[in-house]
Formats: structure tokens, C-alpha cells, sequence
């Protein structure tokens, strides 16, 4: 079989530190559809992890990307520039939430975008200390791997990690942190730590995304916002994860009433090109020196390109309000199914943005469980991602584009796929949602 011969010679030629979940080769896709070598059809509910809010291989964005081969690949931004650069900063800093002046940059990756802000923060306040939460992600370089509140399988074997990067718990109600407990050990920090007049940036994520889907309370973001002012911290936003109507709004942030200086972005800007950003208060984004951000290829002119339609068919497929549909049908069939699986403790996230918690009676995470259902989902050709500091997560990411009569589909094999976990684990109950 192909996907074997495959496998066979990616084990032979990649580095075992490039996990792999499944053993599916692509080798085409269409909107929410996948097929591998062997010619199986997956519905992708994984989206290259958050990627594809518009699907694979959009027509508009394949138009303007086949555009832009037919003008030119590449001249570095920073040598020769264009004006699709100039024009996708101007609509995204219209659109970042907050009533200030921005201004924009753009580089490649997520990981990247991180590494940036963190630089501009410190170019601006000519402070070096950060703050993160546990159960965050933000990157596998060595900066945003320390930042990263999760430690396997990001940190292990890679020696010592930047300094002046501190956690803080992250507030989870459900998981036992109340908002005031996180601000509790943010002063604690604070007396035992570092001082606030050294912290640069404080950096959270509006819904945690490999943290399990946790969606931060409106109250943590607006006291964030105070003691950032309080103190003068910059306040960093990552919606690399949760950007670009995923959470049922084109930012998450904007359903909070504070706002963040700075934002970081990546994934579904890009329809599946390789581009992230940072987009901010224009006085602090203009504090690094002419030649200190940038990057080869940041804002390659084909992604920048696809970054354009995506905002275009985000405003012209209403994909905001498509995802917040998408949602609640979604939250409607887990619902139905918790009914009848007690280890779905918990259904959660904003917009299309949605996940599943399971644990056993006890209380304690049944990641077993959920590992089952996504190989049960998978075998029946439906791709699922799993997430959270215990893996006991599944979450959903099918393209907010996804038709109908794929959208049911998808249900009715995760209800099979739950029926065959749970008899697995050996249970009585029957799965019928």
C-alpha cells in the first residue's frame, strides 16, 4: 500500500522529533475534504491545526495566489517592496479592536510572530522580563518554547530555556482557578520574582488553544489590562490559533472590552500559505530601530496574496456568523451525546472554536478514552485533534466553510466512533445521538 511504503521511508529520512499523527498520506483536498495515497477520504476537522478557517484550497484564494505567480515570487519586502504588503497591514490594522493607531508587520511563522512582539515589547519599554501562563503555547523556538506553559513534549532534552520568562496559572474555573487565584500568584510573582518594572510583556492567549480550548474570562482580560497600565506592561494578545473568525469574530479579543497593544497572528491568515504578523499600537510596534524587525521571506508576496482573499471571503462568505452557527449545532450534537457518555464532562469554546472534555468519575482525565475515539473517528474517516496538559481534550477545527451534508456526516461518525470507544473501554451504555 502506498501510505505503508511511505511511512517506511519517512521513518528512514525524518528526524523522530517531527511527530506525526496519523500514517494518511495527502495527496489532495478540497474544502473539507482529504484524500491519501491509498485513495481513503478523511473530512478534516484538524485544518493543518486551526489553518483552513476557509477551507482547503479555497477558489478565491487559489485565483489570487495564481495571480500573484504569474507577477512575481519573491523580492524580499525589505529589498523591493509591494503594495499587497502595504495593503493587507492597512486591513488588518483596521480591523485589530482597540481605538488607537496601529501599525503592522509581517513575518512567517506563528513561533515568529511571538519571538516579535516579545522584541518589540522590550524595544519599547527597555525592560527583558516576560510573563505567560501555564497550559499556553506559543512556539517551539527557544524564546516561545520557554514562553510555552507546557513542558512534554515541547521542552524535554533542550537544556536551558531563555531566561526571565515566568508562568502564572491561567484562570479555568472548572479546573479549579478562579481569576483570583491567578492574580494572587501574578503578586507573587511579583514580590518573590521579578519586579514589575522589569516585566516587558505579559502574553495570553483569548481561548488557550493546545491548553484544551479555554476561553480566558472577560473579567481576566480587563483586570490584565489594568495591571499592564498599572505598571507599564505590554499587553500581548496571541491569536495565532484563535484569529480570523474561528471564535465568531474576525479577533477574539474583540469580545472582550479591553483591548491588547500588541497581537500576534498566523494560521488561517494565510488560507494555508505560510504567513504571520504582528499588529499593534503604532507608538510601541515603531519602538525597534529600521532593520531590527523583518525577515526574508516574511510577507511573501504569494502568502500575502492569499492573507488578502482570506479577509475577502471572511466578509463576503460571513464567515463570523457561520462559525457561531457552526458552533452551536456542534455543541447541540455533544450535547446529546454527553447525555448518554458521562465521561463528556464538559463542551466548551466560543464560535467554531469548540471543544470536548472527558474524565472519569473520579474526576481524573480519561485520555485513553478520548485517544480511542479519535483512532475509532479516524478509522471511519474523520480527522480529529486532541488537546489540554492531560491530552483528555478533543477539539474541532473543521473549515468554517464545510457544506452541510458534510457537516452531518462528520456527526454521524463521531457517534460511531464514541460507540466503539466506550464498548472498547467496556461499557453498557449505548451511544445513539
Amino acid at each position: 500500500m502506498a501510505n505503508a511504503a511511505l511511512e517506511t521511508r519517512r521513518k528512514a529520512a525524518l528526524a523522530r522529533g517531527v511527530g506525526v499523527l496519523t500514517d494518511h498520506y495527502a495527496i489532495r483536498a478540497e474544502n473539507t475534504e482529504l484524500w491519501d495515497a491509498d485513495g481513503n477520504r478523511l473530512l478534516d476537522f484538524a485544518s493543518g491545526i486551526a489553518v483552513l478557517n476557509t477551507g482547503h484550497r479555497h477558489p478565491k484564494v487559489v485565483a489570487a495566489v495564481e495571480a500573484q505567480l504569474a507577477a512575481f515570487t519573491h523580492t524580499c519586502h525589505q529589498v523591493v517592496p509591494y503594495e499587497p504588503y502595504v495593503r493587507l497591514a492597512e486591513r488588518l490594522n483596521a480591523a485589530a479592536p482597540g481605538d488607537f493607531a496601529k501599525k503592522s508587520v509581517f513575518v512567517t511563522t506563528g513561533a515568529e510572530a511571538l519571538e516579535n512582539a516579545v522584541k518589540i515589547a522590550r524595544a519599547h519599554t527597555g525592560r527583558s522580563a516576560v510573563i505567560t501562563f501555564q497550559g499556553g503555547f506559543h512556539g517551539r523556538t527557544f524564546m516561545t518554547m520557554a514562553m510555552t506553559g507546557k513542558v512534554a513534549p515541547y521542552k524535554i532534552g533542550f537544556g536551558p530555556l531563555m531566561g526571565e520568562v515566568f508562568h502564572a496559572p491561567y484562570p479555568y474555573a472548572q479546573h479549579g482557578v478562579s481569576v483570583d487565584d491567578s492574580f494572587r500568584a501574578l503578586e507573587k510573582l511579583f514580590k518573590a520574582d521579578v519586579d514589575p518594572a522589569r516585566v516587558a510583556a505579559i502574553v495570553f492567549e483569548p481561548v488557550q488553544g493546545e491548553g484544551g480550548f479555554l476561553p480566558a474570562p472577560k473579567e481576566f482580560v480587563t483586570r490584565l489590562r489594568a495591571l499592564c497600565d498599572r505598571h507599564g506592561i505590554v499587553l500581548i494578545a496571541d491569536e495565532v490559533q484563535t484569529g480570523f473568525a474561528r471564535t465568531g469574530t474576525v479577533f477574539a479579543m474583540e469580545q472582550h472590552e479591553a483591548a491588547a497593544d500588541l497581537i500576534t497572528v498566523a494560521k488561517s491568515l494565510g488560507g494555508g500559505f505560510p504567513i504571520a504578523g504582528v499588529v499593534g499600537r503604532a507608538e510601541i510596534m515603531d519602538a525597534p530601530i529600521p532593520g531590527g524587525l523583518g525577515g526574508t521571506y516574511g510577507g511573501n508576496p504569494l502568502a500575502v496574496a492569499a492573507a488578502n482573499a482570506v479577509l475577502d471571503v471572511i466578509e463576503e462568505e460571513r464567515l463570523c456568523e457561520r462559525a457561531v452557527e457552526l458552533g452551536g449545532r456542534l455543541k447541540a450534537h455533544l450535547g446529546r451525546l454527553a447525555a448518554i457518555v458521562p465521561e463528556l464532562v464538559e463542551i466548551r469554546g466560543p464560535g467554531f472554536m469548540v471543544a470536548a472534555e472527558f474524565a472519569a468519575a473520579d474526576g481524573s482525565p480519561a485520555t485513553d478514552l478520548v485517544n480511542r475515539i479519535r483512532l475509532e473517528a479516524l478509522a471511519r474517516g474523520l480527522l480529529l485533534l486532541t488537546c489540554g496538559i492531560h491530552g483528555n481534550v478533543i477539539r474541532f477545527l473543521a473549515p468554517l466553510t464545510i457544506p452541510e451534508a458534510q457537516f452531518d456526516e462528520a456527526m454521524a461518525i463521531l457517534a460511531e466512533a464514541c460507540r466503539a470507544a466506550t464498548a472498547t473501554a467496556g461499557s453498557k451504555e449505548t451511544v445513539d445521538a
